[in-house]
């Protein structure tokens, strides 16, 4: 598959992401009449659904990855060479960016807005931590896009809930929320600690895979 097509895919797929996971936040928390926990279930909902989606119909194109720490552990990996995971990553962040400002003009809201909900502390970044390990654990576990395409949602989904952060585990959707001031956003100042523990998690999270994994796969090697 060319680059320039893999690339189409990363953005593309990153924008409709950011778009759902915003877009759904300000459509639940219109609707919601205040209540928070129905607005969550009602923005984990259509998170998961579209990131169903996209995994199922990306994933042989790109590897749908549409995540910066995913692209850096397939790097570490080997599944994914060092030229091809520069490029990756502008594109997600910059799919990311137009998904925040499609799902704005979508609901009449300006463009162009910085996020101000305070998202900080340990806990915060522990969370940010664990949601992000888990995910790599999930997608190392995975052994094509099928499978993919329901264990990440579902990991998504659950760590939307016992996860003090509701599972941002994506640095580019953490500059998208970061340009929100909406129900889904983050203020700017809290970004970089949040980015720097989805890494730290990827890394943690690659480890553990090999750990869990590595012996099985070597098991079955004649």
């Amino acid at each position: 598959m060319s680059l320039g097509r893999r690339l189409l895919a990363e953005t593309f797929g990153s924008l409709v992401l950011a778009a759902a996971v915003i877009g759904s936040g300000i459509m639940a928390q219109r609707l919601a009449a205040g209540n928070t926990a129905v607005a969550l279930i009602a923005n984990t909902g259509a998170t998961v659904a579209v990131l169903a989606v996209l995994i199922a119909m990306l994933g042989q194109v790109s590897g749908a990855h549409f995540n910066p720490a995913v692209s850096l552990v397939q790097l570490l990996r080997g599944e994914l060479r060092a030229i091809d995971a520069l490029a990756y990553l502008p594109a997600q962040i910059a799919g990311c960016m137009l998904g925040a400002w499609l799902a704005h003009a979508m609901f009449e809201l300006p463009l162009l807005q910085s996020g101000t909900h305070v998202r900080s502390g340990a806990a915060q970044w522990l969370s940010e931590g664990v949601a992000t390990m888990g995910l790599i654990v999930v997608i190392v576990s995975c052994a094509n896009a099928a499978a993919a395409s329901w264990r990440v949602p579902a990991w998504i989904a659950a760590a939307y809930w016992f996860t003090a952060s509701t599972s941002f585990a994506n640095p580019a959707i953490t500059v998208a929320r970061a340009l929100s001031d909406t129900f889904a956003g983050i203020r700017p100042a809290d970004a970089p600690m949040f980015i720097a523990a989805q890494f730290a998690g990827a890394l943690a999270g690659l480890v553990l895979a090999r750990l869990l994994f590595a012996p099985a796969a070597q098991a079955r090697s004649p």
